[in-house]
């Protein structure tokens, strides 16, 4: 289920790499390609790319933040990254059982 435009990204709901983006690791973090609509992004810090890796695994992309050790302090920072890459169709939310 791909987050509709316009809906905002909630954190506090799980969400997974969507099935049709690939990750390629860089030195810088990782490129991001979304083989549907051919759009390109770049993840420009290696623990982003960890919790985009990681999003599936915790029911929460706030919980997915904590798991992946990130600071209080820049906690905004990768939720604004994170609705950027919602917005582009890069993640999208799931369904929990």
């Amino acid at each position: 289920m791909t987050a509709p435009a316009g809906v905002a990204f909630d954190a506090d709901l799980p969400w997974r790499r969507a099935g049709s983006v690939a990750l390629r690791p860089e030195p810088f973090g990782a490129l991001v390609y979304h083989f549907g609509n051919r759009k390109l992004s770049f993840l420009k810090s290696k623990t982003l790319v960890a919790v985009v890796e990681a999003l599936a695994e915790h029911p929460s992309a706030a919980a997915t933040l904590t798991a992946c050790g990130v600071p209080d302090a820049q906690r905004g920072a990768y939720v604004k990254a994170l609705a950027d890459l919602a917005r582009s169709q890069m993640i999208e939310r799931r369904e929990t059982p």
